[in-house]
């Protein structure tokens, strides 16, 4: 059987219960009527939407929060992200470009490509027709969507359930893998533009500089985005203390990542306690809790504490922490913003309080290098923090060592 011929196939057996295709039911539906069209153009408002795979339920995503051209457009569980938010905003005759939240790049369908099965990825908006496409209401809430060089569906392939199944354009059939359901994002989830919060203090020039050799995974932008659900870092105090935060936040993440290099560590073990953390925070079977992401987050317990409060199943999933660049930087703001650790304050505190950078040290991993247990490990991450505390034009202030 063809590949249109299952989805035709898909389409009779989710209306009428069909048990199998004849010839005759094998043709392409048409997409509605110019006039039909024009009713869902007139009901879509702009604004940020998280669209949904009808068959599966699961969100359209770019993998791991890419912000490059010729990202993977995919299929992922839905966790909250902004790789999983697009701004969706008219262009003209009823199409709209739909622009990741993250990165700022559009849908597009690759190369310009007027072939069947060819990919859907991001790049920058340029208003091709190959970036613009038209909704139409398919019933039941859904919608089919169409880009504008082609007319062809937008299409999970295969109608695979797996994540990190593509899109692809393809002639429209009805199957329930063209079919998708748009959930507008409310109270606005965009990142903060430039000259409000963590951007007001951190620039991406500036970021770059203090990180030349690092990961692409660890973005700005992946950055500005994780900041902007912990309003309160990098806005607490006056000018010279949401620098100080800024600048011992990253000089810890420096020293856990060798520089933004590792999404994990090099070491790895289990890391599983299941006596303490959340109630029912077991090891989950085949699932390791070694560091991951710029705080290197690490054992079970953390991982279900930092999951329960980002709406995350970190647990089942530890790895999304080293595959998705927002839920990376989240989990190490997380730590930074709420959690004491080895200490007797949280990061956060720690530093708009004036405590000093010592005690985001202790917070941090106090019990194996304070107190002279490990007095290079302290003062490499002094190191860090002088510098880039030089580097945002702001003293260090007292107590940097623990």
């Amino acid at each position: 059987m063809s590949r249109m011929s299952m989805l035709r196939c898909i389409s009779l057996l989710g209306v009428i219960g069909l048990g199998g295709c004849g010839a005759n039911e094998m043709e392409t539906l048409e997409p509605l009527s110019q006039l039909e069209s024009a009713a869902i153009v007139s009901s879509l408002s702009e604004g940020d939407y998280v669209i949904r795979s009808a068959m599966t339920g699961k969100c359209v995503d770019v993998a791991s929060s890419s912000t490059a051209d010729g990202a993977k457009v995919q299929q992922w569980d839905c966790n909250g992200t902004n790789a999983q938010k697009f701004h969706i905003s008219p262009t003209s005759d009823g199409f709209w470009k739909i622009i990741n939240v993250n990165s700022g790049k559009g849908l597009d369908i690759k190369e310009v490509s007027t072939a069947q099965n060819a990919e859907v990825h991001q790049w920058s908006y340029l208003g091709g027709a190959n970036q613009q496409f038209q909704f139409i209401a398919r019933g039941n809430n859904q919608f089919s969507f169409h880009p504008r060089h082609t007319g062809m569906a937008i299409d999970l392939y295969w109608g695979s359930s797996n994540n990190g199944t593509i899109y692809v354009q393809y002639p429209y059939s009805g199957g329930p893998n063209q079919l998708f359901t748009l959930d507008k994002v409310s109270g606005g989830t965009t990142p903060p533009p430039t000259g409000t919060g963590l951007a007001a203090i951190l620039s991406e020039a500036t970021f770059n500089s203090m990180f030349p050799g690092r990961n692409g995974f660890y973005s700005y932008s992946a950055l500005v985005a994780a900041a902007s659900t912990f309003p309160a870092f990098a806005t607490t105090g006056d000018t010279d203390t949401r620098k100080r935060e800024v600048a011992a936040f990253l000089a810890n993440v420096a020293h856990e990542t060798g520089g933004l290099v590792y999404t994990e560590e090099i070491n790895k073990s289990d890391m599983c306690d299941p006596s303490w953390g959340p109630p029912g925070c077991y090891c989950a079977a085949g699932k390791r809790y070694y560091g991951r992401g710029p705080i290197q987050l690490s054992w079970n317990g953390n991982y279900c504490a930092a999951g329960n409060a980002l709406g995350l199943n970190l647990r089942d999933d530890p790895d999304l922490v080293a595959r998705d660049a927002n839920v990376a930087w989240r989990t190490g703001l997380w730590f930074w913003m709420t959690q004491t650790g080895a200490g007797s304050m949280t990061g956060h505190d720690a530093m708009v309080n004036n405590r000093g950078f010592g005690e985001t040290i202790r917070t941090i991993n106090g019990a194996l290098e304070c107190g002279g247990k490990n007095p290079g490990q302290v003062q490499s991450r002094v190191n860090n923090y002088l510098n880039f505390t030089g580097k945002l034009g702001v003293s260090a202030g007292a107590n940097t060592g623990c």
